[in-house]
């Protein structure tokens, strides 16, 4: 039975590892040189599209910020690979070791983790989580959703609008959109997709991490159901959801340790929180891994918590490595429906990092005001450049104006001929793509310049 049990997994993960390219024409699944792996090569892509660069300028906590210290998605998604790697590398491992997998290597855990982890906020709007609910709100009060004979899958997409969902479509449809997207391994799609379900799922209710939140758009189901079925991953129901891959658990760590280690850092750099306060924290999550003559020499508060994140980041991820182990059998089964770090020893220090997060750094008023403003300014920016796609096919007569607006969507977000898609659908899926595609800053100027409040320059 042992050996049976032994070969099962094996198989699984081999699977999971999948190495191929969903919708690729068949060359674009071998590495170039066995120094350079796909996963390595899905990392290089990911980095050279325009889609991350752009996370340059997008809100991480503290919007618009005029300190070159605090992180933005890019410099968050950049230590979220770093992490991400260390982890898929421990856990890879163990795992190899575990179950003899041949012609694997625990650095192609790391790289898959890490991959993922780099584009794992590629789909966000501007103004984070402000962002979505922006979007979400405009479309749920902008009763379109009632005029067009839309599926309740179809409705659910903008009414629960989620940066989760565009990221896929990001990953797979619109950098590139004429191979089409980046062409990613399955593995890496997979390990990407912390939600791996549909915005609707009928009378349904799935419970677990992996079922909070959506993964994909309807535009994009098909594309999703060829990625699960290349990556093994398990069925939940039929074609709307699944169970995650075991690798997204490692990505939901490195995620989450960065943004509530990380965010702490930037909010004690700011004076939102005390830094002593901060110190008490991550000492408490570091524990005995601090060298505690080393950090006595430490004079400057910056530097005690510096290296007091270090230490907690570390101590993280042994606990994390450790459940995930624990788990195994459950993860890969589809068993397992909580996240790693809850399930860790260091759960009551880390909520108490939690708490202070949602208490001090997350409603600190210079990131209210300015989220609060992106209402307004995504909200204004869809109802222009919808008014112009619906003039454009017929729904009201198109005035100068709208004609203008429409010259300024570019032609991937339109359909044939640079003309707004006649599937309504589409049609708004595709403005919502451009809008939740701007950076903070260039959604603010364009908002401005349209309104009037601002005219270009010469």
């Amino acid at each position: 039975m042992a050996r049976t049990s032994t070969e099962s997994k094996r198989h699984r993960w081999q699977k999971l590892l999948c190495a191929e390219r969903p919708g690729a024409d068949g060359a674009g699944g071998k590495a170039v040189a066995p120094e350079r792996t796909a996963f390595q090569q899905d990392y290089d892509r990911i980095v050279f599209t325009s889609a991350f660069r752009r996370l340059k300028d997008k809100t991480q906590v503290f919007p618009l910020s005029r300190s070159d210290y605090v992180r933005t998605r890019l410099t968050h998604s950049l230590e979220a690979s770093c992490v991400g790697r260390s982890l898929g590398a421990i856990v890879g491992r163990e795992v190899i070791a575990r179950h003899q997998l041949r012609a694997v290597d625990a650095a192609d855990f790391g790289a898959i983790v890490a991959a993922a982890c780099l584009a794992h906020d590629i789909g966000n709007p501007p103004f984070g989580h402000a962002g979505e609910d922006a979007i979400r709100e405009w479309f749920k009060a902008s009763g379109l959703l009632e005029r067009y004979a839309f599926t309740p899958a179809q409705c659910a997409d903008f009414a629960r609008y989620e940066g989760n969902a565009r990221g896929f479509r990001v990953l797979t449809r619109l950098q590139n959109p004429a191979n089409p997207g980046l062409q990613l391994t399955a593995a890496v799609l997979a390990a990407f997709a912390k939600y791996p379900r549909a915005s609707w799922l009928g009378d349904k209710e799935l419970s677990g991490a992996g079922a909070k939140k959506y993964g994909f758009f309807q535009h994009d189901a098909a594309a999703f159901a060829q990625v699960a079925a290349a990556a093994g991953l398990l069925e939940r129901l039929p074609n709307m959801a699944w169970h995650r891959h075991p690798l997204a658990y490692l990505v939901e760590v490195a995620d989450d340790t960065c943004y509530l280690i990380v965010d702490l850092e930037d909010a004690a750099r700011l004076g939102f929180v005390r830094t002593g306060d901060a110190q008490e924290l991550l000492a408490a999550l570091a524990g005995d891994s601090v060298n505690a003559g080393k950090l006595q020499r430490l004079f400057e508060p910056k530097e005690r918590i510096e290296y007091l994140r270090a230490k907690a980041i570390g101590r993280l991820l042994e606990a994390a490595a450790a459940v995930f182990l624990e788990s195994e059998a459950d993860i890969l089964g589809g068993k397992f429906e909580g996240d790693l770090l809850s399930a860790a020893p260091l759960a009551a220090p880390l909520a108490a990092v939690k708490e202070i997060a949602f208490e001090r750094i997350y409603t600190a008023r210079p990131a209210l005001e300015i989220e609060t403003a992106g209402f307004e300014v995504l909200g204004g920016l869809l109802s222009l450049f919808v008014a112009a796609v619906e003039a454009a096919v017929g729904q009201y007569p198109m005035t100068t104006r709208e004609r203008m607006l429409l010259k300024l969507l570019p032609p991937q977000f339109l359909g044939d001929r640079g003309q707004p898609d006649p599937d309504p659908y589409v049609r708004f899926l595709g403005v919502a793509d451009f809008v939740a595609g701007m950076t903070d800053s260039y959604a603010v100027n364009l908002y401005r310049k349209l309104k009037g409040i601002d005219l270009p320059g010469e």
